[in-house]
């Protein structure tokens, strides 16, 4: 086994710099060796500007390479869990952007694969990663019986010819912000939600520009989700959970480097939280190394993608919508 992951990069896109490409100049286990566009010329440009030493014509071709250990997937939403499947039979290590696949069916489908493949297969939920999301579960210990999470994720994207605007490539708000707080809730709620109701705002046919959700747990306690991309709640990023022993809140729980804030109050107490501001990215490229080389754990599993995704068919389908589909595109 060598001391370090070489990673490949399936697409171009505008996250890999974030993502992956500058957190790996900084660590001694990981080195971004390739990458693959649809467009080579498009490859080549990455390429040049991130100085990445490799750019193959196709994404097959990157799979076939020997010198890559695994691949990075950050293609449409459609597509993903297409080209972890193709991963997994090549042989590579993914890390996967969420959302892991389009539809819960699909993603048991991949998780299966990649339970059987004994290679690390990781959502890339980065957030989780960070130390502010042990200390929020932390908290949560504290509180109490629990009464209700909340978890919201609005942002504006009015380029409405954005792919995540495509329903054929599973776009909408739910699967591209909603992700965020649909995966969170369920780690601070403890259990596996049943999705009570749902209301969704539209842009386009079948495409939900903003979408909220009510859920219920298992013990009881009651569920919030809140995810825009186009509505009247411009930038909102923020988790709230109520217990019968005091309240959390947390501003920014999903790219905490960009400014944070965790409050909590307790037996007639307030107290602030704040953590350092290195990049949630950093933390999951350094876990997702120490997964593939050490084989340590990691809580964004295949497993446990599936279960978010079927939270998201449910929010879907009570908000009179249908489940996302694969992709047919390359």
């Amino acid at each position: 086994m060598t001391d370090h992951v070489r990673i490949g990069i399936l697409g171009a896109a505008r996250i890999a710099p974030a993502a992956v490409v500058r957190p790996a100049r900084s660590s001694t286990t990981v080195e971004v060796a390739a990458v693959a566009a649809r467009d080579a010329g498009r490859a080549r440009k990455f390429a040049d500007r991130h100085v990445v030493a490799k750019v193959h014509d196709s994404y097959e071709a990157l799979l076939d390479d020997p010198n890559i250990d695994a691949v990075y997937i950050p293609l449409p939403n459609g597509l993903h869990g297409k080209w972890t499947s193709r991963a997994l039979a090549a042989g590579k290590h993914v890390l996967c952007e969420k959302p892991f696949a389009a539809n819960a069916d699909e993603a048991a489908e991949v998780a299966e694969v990649a339970n059987a493949s004994g290679l690390v297969v990781m959502e890339a939920f980065h957030y989780r990663y960070h130390p502010l999301v042990a200390r929020m579960v932390e908290v949560v210990g504290e509180l109490g019986p629990l009464r209700h999470v909340d978890a919201r994720m609005s942002f504006p994207l009015p380029r409405f010819g954005d792919i995540r605007y495509s329903l054929e490539l599973a776009g909408g708000a739910l699967m591209d912000a909603g992700c965020y707080p649909v995966n969170l809730v369920r780690l601070l709620g403890g259990g596996e939600p049943e999705v009570r109701s749902a209301r969704a705002l539209l842009k386009g046919e079948g495409v939900d520009r903003a979408m909220r959700a009510e859920l219920l747990f298992p013990a009881g306690h009651t569920g919030t989700v809140v995810a825009s991309m186009w509505s009247r709640s411009v930038l909102k990023l923020s988790a709230r959970v109520i217990g019968e022993n005091g309240e959390m809140r947390v501003l920014n729980p999903f790219m905490p480097q960009l400014g944070h804030r965790l409050t909590v109050k307790l037996a007639g107490q307030r107290r602030v939280e704040r953590f350092d501001r290195r990049t949630s990215y950093a933390y999951q490229l350094d876990a997702f190394a120490g997964a593939v080389l050490r084989g340590e754990p990691f809580p964004t599993t295949a497993d446990d993608a599936v279960s978010t995704m079927r939270v998201i068919d449910a929010i879907y389908l009570a908000a009179g919508l249908a489940v996302r589909r694969p992709s047919n595109s390359a």
